[in-house]
């Protein structure tokens, strides 16, 4: 009993001088190269703490900072007595190089090598130490030994990046691709990891390099991986035609998975290949076996038509929607589709009075509160091109005590706002953006704060406030897609309101307005207005970018271009077209961009 007590006794003794110990204070000396004092916190430590192998290894690592190494060799030598882990003839031997016997310190690196052959638990420790060290050829060795004896993951990730320290890059991808085989919910890491080495350009050397190493795995061992990692290869190289047909070798032997098809849907629509876009819809709609999948391919796949036909093709378009309502009928799982069919209706066969009556009708099936939403909000955006501003805002509110505090009521009060925005009810419109400054929605946030300021930075100059009415009206005609009508309203208040605080805000509408219509010209001297006149303002950044956009895409005036950009890049470093400008200017000037 009495021995206990006394074990007990010294154990707490040991537990409050290790407490009085701090380890940040040891870590801050030992940085700040104080390494005495360091090295006297660490001892103690270690005192308290004999198995706790990090405080060890910080107090060898002080005595060899101070040259210490004789004294560093002993306690080297002395704990591996105590403990057989061969991580500490790394210590030893890195002890002799750091003395320059390189023939001795490289015969205890070639043991602990040797002593991991048949202790295979200690390669993570041992290959640390020699990473720790710099010593990577040994650390490769350590586990590659390590793969032999267990293949383990994370061995894999490290081989990896100490191939990429060697540039050896070859055989970097080989490890990735091992470990994303391995771990397979890390693949969009180590895509971000590649993306570093993978550029648009096909005959680059590291594309063909990655191509090559795929291309190989296949051969050895068919995966449909390989294959999905050649498609976000030729992804990356805007190849989508390939790109289709790899994914489709993914789909054969995985016939359960259309996420891959789906993705790349997506991104070659972003990118606009249009005849392979098409052929990915088509290709979803006849082997997709969700009815989901298929509706919203037939809907992806109209929409995109759309954006390539004029109005003559538009009855057949129409037709097609049709048919699809009327296989699939109106309900929950058809919400997309409808929402698709409305849009067409209202902003293409130009028949919001039709949009609308669909709409009211689609509401009244068995719908969920979701989906009713969804359809709501819809009905009433459309509702406010036809200057029906209060059932709209009946609509948005409703939304709004439907789905309580999810995005979509967010969204709907913001729209909410707006509309009374368009109205002229700009105390109304301004209470409700307040609320929706501090939204969960980053974006709703951004342009609830965007619209509050235009209000509050305009209403002020005129109690009428005049200019801002004419101004929201043009931004009303607009979405309504009346753009001769909005150019005229803007003309009126750049002729009758010269001095009010709005003109720049105008002359940046009428600008886009003018692009919209092919007006290169006018909107050039818009931008260059601004950038003349309102030097100062927070609308120049716009302006010089979208000058340089129209200069790199529409006028093909480069050097102008260019000039245009590196102004945002110098001057406007905190500017939302700041990574773009970057961007666009560096493959203007032939850099190589990744």
């Amino acid at each position: 009993m009495m021995k206990s007590i006394v074990c007990l006794f010294f154990s707490m003794f040991c537990f409050l001088t290790s407490a009085q110990v701090d380890p940040g204070l040891a870590k801050d000396y030992f940085e700040e190269g104080a390494f005495e004092k360091a090295l006297t916190l660490y001892q103690k430590l270690r005192n308290n703490q004999r198995s706790n192998s990090y405080y060890f290894l910080k107090v060898i690592e002080c005595h060899q900072q101070l040259s210490q190494y004789k004294t560093a060799q002993k306690e080297i030598e002395a704990q591996m007595k105590r403990f057989k882990n061969p991580q500490y003839l790394v210590e030893l031997g890195y002890n002799y190089q750091l003395q320059n016997q390189l023939t001795q310190a490289d015969l205890y690196y070639k043991k602990a090598i040797q002593s991991i052959e048949i202790q295979s638990n200690y390669v993570y420790a041992v290959a640390q130490r020699f990473e720790i060290h710099s010593l990577i050829d040994y650390a490769i060795q350590a586990y590659e030994i390590g793969l032999k004896k267990e293949p383990n993951a994370a061995f894999y990730y490290q081989l990896a990046g100490l191939y990429a320290t060697q540039q050896n890059i070859e055989k970097m991808m080989e490890y990735y691709l091992d470990y994303v085989e391995t771990n397979p919910p890390y693949i969009n890491q180590v895509m971000r990891v590649l993306s570093e080495y993978i550029s648009e350009d096909a005959n680059q050397p590291y594309n063909q390099l990655f191509k090559n190493v795929l291309l190989k795995k296949l051969q050895i061992k068919p995966n449909p991986l390989w294959n999905q990692w050649l498609s976000w290869l030729y992804v990356q190289q805007n190849d989508f035609k390939k790109a289709f047909i790899q994914e489709k070798a993914v789909y054969r032997r995985t016939p359960e998975s259309f996420q891959g098809l789906i993705n790349l849907a997506l991104l070659a629509q972003e990118a606009q290949p249009y005849d392979t876009t098409l052929s990915v819809f088509d290709f979803i709609i006849q082997n997709a076996k969700e009815t989901r999948l298929r509706i919203q391919a037939n809907c992806s796949r109209l929409e995109l038509q759309l954006e390539r036909s004029d109005p003559s093709s538009y009855q057949e378009i129409k037709k097609r929607y049709e048919a699809l309502l009327e296989t699939y009928k109106l309900g929950v799982e058809t919400v997309v589709l409808q929402l698709s069919y409305a849009q067409f209706l209202a902003y293409y066969d130009q028949n919001a009075e039709a949009a609308i009556a669909f709409l009211k009708t689609a509401l009244k099936a068995n719908l969920t509160d979701l989906a009713s939403s969804e359809l709501k909000m819809k009905l009433a955006d459309i509702l406010v091109t036809q200057n029906k501003f209060n059932q709209a805002l009946i609509y948005y509110t409703q939304i709004q005590m439907r789905v309580k505090n999810s995005t979509l009521s967010q969204e709907a009060r913001f729209k909410a706002a707006k509309t009374s925005y368009y109205k002229g009810d700009f105390e109304w419109a301004e209470t409700q953006l307040k609320v929706l400054k501090s939204s969960t929605s980053q974006l709703t946030a951004n342009d609830a704060l965007e619209l509050q300021l235009l209000i509050s930075d305009h209403k002020g100059s005129d109690s009428l406030h005049t200019a801002l009415k004419l101004y929201a009206k043009a931004e009303l005609l607009k979405i309504q897609k009346k753009t001769t009508e909005a150019l005229s309203v803007l003309d009126t208040i750049l002729k009758n309101h010269k001095t009010d605080p709005i003109i720049d805000q105008t002359l940046l509408l009428q600008a886009q307005l003018y692009a919209s219509q092919k007006e290169f010209l006018k909107a050039e001297a818009n931008y260059l207005r601004i950038i003349t006149d309102y030097k100062d303002d927070i609308l120049v950044d716009d302006a010089y970018f979208y000058l340089a956009e129209i200069y790199r895409t529409k006028l093909l005036q480069i050097e102008k271009a260019k000039l245009n950009y590196e102004t945002i890049i110098f001057n406007h470093e905190d500017s939302i077209h700041f990574v773009e400008a970057r961007k666009q200017y560096r493959i203007l000037r032939g850099d190589s961009i990744n």
